[in-house]
């Protein structure tokens, strides 16, 4: 599991109904827990999206995928 801290990059992945294809460029700007974060979310042009949700689900390595609703998650090692 890696520990989230302000300022680390996620992938923010929005709710299916409202968005499709790949997730959108995010930094984690409040800590609750382990999995749930404050997110400042970028949309495809690069501009921050205003009002972003909050409290948002961080799926850890090894954490089933929500089917519905918002979550992010780590980017993938290369």
């Amino acid at each position: 599991m890696v520990t989230p801290t302000i300022g680390r990059m996620v992938h923010y992945y929005p709710p299916k109904e409202s968005s499709s294809g790949p997730p959108l460029a995010a930094i984690i700007v409040c800590v609750w827990s382990d999995t749930c974060v404050n997110l400042a979310i970028f949309d495809k042009e690069g501009k921050p999206i205003e009002k972003p949700p909050t409290s948002i689900l961080l799926i850890q390595e090894g954490n089933e995928v929500p089917s519905g609703g918002h979550y992010c998650t780590w980017p993938p090692r290369v």
